[in-house]
């Protein structure tokens, strides 16, 4: 089985899609207003904001509310915000890199002291968190990491790894194999850093006797239906070939076991990432084998936590890797039950 130290974790692909707002001449169109909490919840495990202590500003610069884990992501970070300290916005681009873009320089025009980014455009974003850290932000990527030689545009990278959840996910499937099995790649959005890593970690961790037949990835989002369509075209090629759907995502991995049970296969492996309620119920259903699950939770903490530091004058490491759950139905009660 191949293997790599954990140096090599952080070589990742660069994400395509620079927009013309970047160039010298671009003018990106106006986000809609930052979204502001009235009454954030309680912080969590009875933290209490200090009082007297200075209240910063922070806002979360993200790709679509209409992604499940983004949308519970901002609600973990309005929960948690007082715990330490901020106040909390969103910007959503809905997938329009544009939008994010302005509105990294709407939080800088308006006096914000911190930016928490996970953009639908990694390349595309870049320019504007230069001009947040020029403007003397804290830059935090969340769950997005950039490519080594912009590594200086952020203050600190949250997230999982993905490349080492595919590693997991790939070693688990060999030791469920080991006379070996045919496999096919369900892969999240064409492009995407995470999609890139969890398809390169899954070939690092698969031993050698599991082979793939062949591997897709969505060519507009995280879509469900785009996972269905996928599946549906690997069932009619490979049928009955297929010992192993490694599907990069758990909502994705529904649309993958509509198809296998429509097709009257019902014995087939099916692996999805991110650890939600949708991954939970179908491991507890049997039709999903392991959710690779991801703490949305404790990424907010440990940005809002790193950010709060790096504003009082302290140093935080540069990559925070927040570790991977392997939700089995041996194992899942074993984990806390996502809400998104």
């Amino acid at each position: 089985m191949k293997k790599r130290t954990l140096a090599t974790l952080v070589v990742l692909a660069l994400v395509v899609g620079i927009f013309a707002a970047c160039g010298g001449g671009g003018t990106a169109p106006a986000p809609a207003a930052p979204t502001t909490p009235a009454a954030p919840d309680a912080p969590a495990d009875g933290g209490e904001a200090a009082s007297g202590d200075q209240i910063f500003r922070a806002a979360f610069i993200t790709q679509a509310m209409s992604n499940e884990s983004q949308a519970f992501s901002w609600r973990e970070f309005q929960r948690l915000a007082p715990e330490f300290g901020f106040e909390m916005s969103v910007f959503a681009g809905e997938n329009e890199p544009a939008v994010e873009f302005d509105g990294v320089l709407t939080a800088i025009a308006n006096g914000y002291d911190a930016v928490f980014v996970n953009p639908s455009s990694i390349e595309g974003i870049i320019p504007a968190l230069q001009q947040a850290r020029d403007a003397g932000l804290v830059v935090g990527m969340f769950s997005s990491v950039l490519p080594d030689e912009h590594r200086g545009v952020m203050d600190f990278f949250v997230g999982s790894d993905d490349f080492l959840g595919g590693v997991q996910a790939g070693e688990f499937v060999s030791a469920h194999f080991p006379d070996g099995a045919n496999f096919v790649e369900v892969g999240g959005q064409a492009g995407h850093s995470a999609a890139n890593d969890r398809h390169s970690g899954f070939q690092e961790g698969i031993a050698d006797n599991i082979v793939m037949l062949d591997s897709q990835f969505a060519p507009t989002g995280w879509n469900t239906h785009e996972a269905l369509a996928i599946m549906e075209d690997f069932i009619v090629r490979f049928g009955d070939e297929i010992d192993i759907v490694w599907c990069h995502w758990d909502n994705g991995a529904s649309g993958v076991i509509d198809a296998l049970q429509n097709a009257g296969m019902t014995d087939v492996f099916v692996i999805g990432v991110d650890g939600n309620r949708t991954g939970y119920a179908q491991v507890r259903a049997g039709t999903q084998a392991l959710s690779v699950g991801q703490s949305f939770t404790n990424m907010a903490t440990e940005s809002l936590r790193n950010a709060r530091i790096i504003l009082e004058g302290g140093t935080v490491p540069v990559d925070n890797w927040i570790p991977l759950d392997m939700v089995t139905l041996d194992s899942i009660d074993s984990f806390v039950e996502p809400d998104w």
